[in-house]
């Protein structure tokens, strides 16, 4: 018999009516399930996130148009487009796509742990964490842009510990978590305010441009700490634990029942999904919202149950590069902070979930 065979069989969401087809390879005593559809959604916003990244390298007043941006990545341009476009936009494309795709894996990550669609680092106080240390580094410390990373790195990591010791009551609930997370954010606003009074007027404009996000002047060496996590934590997070973070979705006691360890899971996606949005704020700062819309996006991409983890990656890859290109586009004397149309798209997006929510007499 072929070692390589794929089946169908039927999948069904309980406590609902939708079903749909998954997919399964074997290969030899090896099983992968995949959804076709979820699949190419995840392919579409992937390639979507690429030809964006390559309009925004394009764009600026050094135009190029699409075949020459290509041309040059492949080392077939000109000597001045190869500089422009390697060495001068190229880093900042790069920044864009893996912050965008580390906050909307965390986001897929952080709504399926709780369980709600609002679960967001924004929510949750992590990347007011980041922007504690950070500000700490920036006006305590006087810290290099090093200093900084490290300093909104270790913030929203110490937030996330805070956050979860706080919930935990034999266990941790995902109403309980949001709520801590709200009211960590509440006093993480308090404490970033008053550092904010204490800093010097040059401080206080870097820090302002830090908190709204921002991808101007940043380089590999920014990215390069997000990137080798990434390396690790994307296959962890998606092969290691995508399957039992389907199976916490139905309950705590049911995935018990199927052999999970959901606190070890529950803790191990924690863990992975702040170590990636305390990394993307040391790298862009707090670009609010991706992690919020890009898994909410994406479930209505693919139609399917369950968190989506592969395409609310892609989906926030495209979200933040195309934010950037709006951004730089928008007004061309004076570029905006990509942070700031994020949180125009996503604000909006937000009231327009809430909207639906209550129209449908869930809130």
């Amino acid at each position: 018999m072929n070692p390589v065979r794929a089946s169908f069989r039927a999948s069904v969401r309980i406590g609902g009516t939708h079903a749909s087809r998954d997919r399964s390879l074997r290969v030899g005593a090896w099983s992968v399930r995949f959804r076709p559809r979820a699949m190419v959604a995840g392919t579409a916003c992937l390639v979507a996130a690429l030809a964006l990244a390559v309009a925004c390298i394009g764009s600026g007043d050094y135009a190029m148009g699409f075949g020459r941006v290509v041309d040059a990545l492949l080392g077939h341009g000109s000597a001045a487009d190869e500089f422009v476009v390697r060495e001068l936009r190229l880093p900042r494309a790069g920044v864009a796509l893996l912050v965008g795709a580390a906050l909307g894996l965390a986001g897929a990550v952080f709504q399926a742990v709780v369980r709600n669609p609002l679960g967001s680092p924004d929510l949750l106080g992590f990347t007011a964490g980041s922007a504690t240390g950070a500000l700490f580094a920036i006006v305590v410390l006087g810290g290099s842009a090093g200093m900084v990373a490290f300093g909104a790195a270790a913030g929203g990591i110490t937030a996330g510990i805070v956050v979860y010791l706080l919930a935990w009551t034999q266990g941790v609930h995902g109403f309980r978590l949001i709520l801590t997370g709200i009211g960590l954010t509440a006093i993480l606003t308090g404490v970033n305010g008053y550092l904010l009074t204490r800093a010097k007027l040059a401080e206080a404009s870097r820090v302002m441009l830090w908190q709204t996000g921002s991808l101007d002047g940043r380089d590999w060496d920014d990215a390069m700490p997000l990137a080798i996590a990434m390396l690790v934590l994307v296959p962890a997070l998606i092969i290691g634990c995508g399957p039992a973070l389907r199976m916490l979705e139905m309950g705590d006691d049911a995935a018990a029942a199927l052999g999970v360890r959901v606190e070890r899971v529950r803790l191990v996606l924690l863990s992975g999904a702040i170590l990636l949005v305390s990394l993307a704020a040391a790298a862009a700062g707090p670009v609010a919202f991706v992690a919020l819309t890009a898994p909410q996006l994406a479930r209505r991409l693919t139609a399917a149950p369950g968190p989506n983890l592969l395409p609310s990656l892609c989906m926030g890859a495209v979200l933040l590069v195309g934010s950037d290109w709006i951004a730089q586009r928008a007004f061309a004397d004076d570029p905006l902070p990509v942070g700031v149309v994020t949180g125009l798209l996503g604000g909006g997006y937000l009231v327009l979930m809430l909207a639906a929510q209550r129209r449908a007499g869930r809130i």
